[in-house]
């Protein structure tokens, strides 16, 4: 029998804790089809726009990596071939996104914990390198989850996030929204029974700030923004970032 997801998605985004709460029993159900369904919602793109993200970090030696919200560890397992010397460590809040990472490996370079973005429990200015593939649209609180890797970060560090982006005008963002809507429920009722699972894309992105909002957000938080690059007619937008060196320069 398959497992239910009860939650109603709209009843919980606008508390962090609650949120916290409906992503871990969300993905929780999702863990299992995890993988094959980011392929389906995104046309077989996802692993090329992964790619993209993994192929604009800087070269570096050995550096410290994290990747957040990792959930099965696609992209973590990139980070680890992109810098065959450097460790990765990667967090996920829920036990069985974590669990379906460890049993698929990476290499003695990449260990998998359960974490939170926004409150990740490692020491300050540690990583050179911060990944997130559709994360910070599922933080508890988007602030604290950018103030928390602005902290992590060593001074020079960079930061690069892939997510569903929400264009500015109102018009264009109620049509993103019914064709995610429709799309992710189709998909939520044929693999869950429930158009809600996937549905919470939408939803989720309702509550996230636009193009230029989430730009002001990075900025605010202590990011120069070095590139930004748009797929899938500017519904997936990859952005990277990076902390100012400790003499403050870019």
């Amino acid at each position: 029998m398959r497992p239910r997801f009860a939650l109603k998605p709209a009843a919980h985004l606008a508390d962090p804790d609650r949120k916290r709460v409906l992503n871990e029993a969300l993905f929780t159900v999702v863990a299992p089809r995890y993988d094959a369904i980011t392929r389906l919602l995104s046309f077989g793109r996802d692993r090329a726009w992964k790619d993209r993200l993994v192929a604009m970090l800087p070269p570096l030696d050995a550096p410290a990596c994290l990747d957040l919200a990792c959930g099965t560890g696609d992209l973590a397992r990139r980070l680890a071939r992109r810098y065959p010397a450097g460790h990765v460590l990667a967090l996920d809040l829920t036990p069985a996104m974590i669990a379906l990472a460890r049993e698929r490996g990476g290499g003695d370079r990449l260990r998998f914990e359960i974490g939170d973005m926004g409150r990740t429990e490692q020491a300050g200015a540690a990583f050179d390198v911060v990944t997130g593939g559709y994360a910070l649209r599922n933080a508890g609180d988007l602030d604290e989850a950018l103030a928390e890797v602005v902290r992590v970060l060593k001074p020079g560090g960079v930061a690069a996030f892939l997510d569903f982006s929400k264009p500015r005008g109102r018009t264009a963002q109620r049509f993103e929204h019914r064709l995610l809507k429709l799309w992710g429920g189709l998909w939520g009722l044929a693999l869950h029974g429930n158009a809600d699972v996937y549905g919470y894309i939408a939803d989720s992105l309702a509550r996230f700030p636009d193009r230029a909002a989430l730009a002001d957000r990075y900025r605010a938080a202590g990011f120069h923004i070095e590139r930004t690059r748009r797929f899938f007619g500017g519904m997936i937008e990859l952005a990277l970032l990076r902390k100012p060196a400790a003499d403050g320069r870019a």
